[in-house]
Parts: C-alpha cells; sequence; structure tokens
C-alpha cells in the first residue's frame, strides 16, 4: 500500500541504515530559524562544505533552542565568516 510504519520501513525504501535515518530524522530538531539559515546557505563551489549534517547532530542533540542558536551562532562565526 506503500504507507511508511516505522524507520526500519524509511530506510528499507532509501537503502540506508535505520541509524542514518534517525541521524537525519533528529535534525527535525534544530530551532525552525537555524534549518531556514542551513537550507539557505550558499553553494560550496570549491573545497569542502564549510558545515557538514555531522557538525549540526550535537547541535540538534540540544533541549533547548535558545542554546542551539548560540552554538550554531558560534559555528557560523568560525566557519562561514
Amino acid at each position: 500500500r506503500g504507507d511508511i510504519q516505522d524507520y526500519a520501513d524509511l530506510a528499507r525504501l532509501g537503502y540506508v541504515t535505520r541509524a542514518r535515518i534517525t541521524q537525519i530524522m533528529n535534525l527535525l530538531n534544530l530551532a525552525p530559524d537555524i534549518q531556514e539559515e542551513i537550507l539557505f546557505l550558499p553553494n560550496t563551489t570549491k573545497g569542502r562544505d564549510p558545515i557538514l549534517e555531522k557538525d549540526m547532530r550535537p547541535v540538534a542533540a540540544v533541549p533547548h533552542w535558545n542554546r542551539q542558536r548560540k552554538i550554531w551562532a558560534q559555528m557560523r562565526k568560525d566557519r562561514l565568516e
């Protein structure tokens, strides 16, 4: 029928592990304004991306959005400016 019941179903459909789905889904815990900023970061044309998904995992693990914003602001300053 096409219904997805859990992360295992989603992982099978995406050909990734359940752990990877969890990592990606945890990014939804980021404050909405941080998510938006990430979506609108400029494309990297040379070299490596300055901010990777794995860099955002510890930020997403912080339960308080105001604390996330402070961590994100420092990360932006260190890597994007």
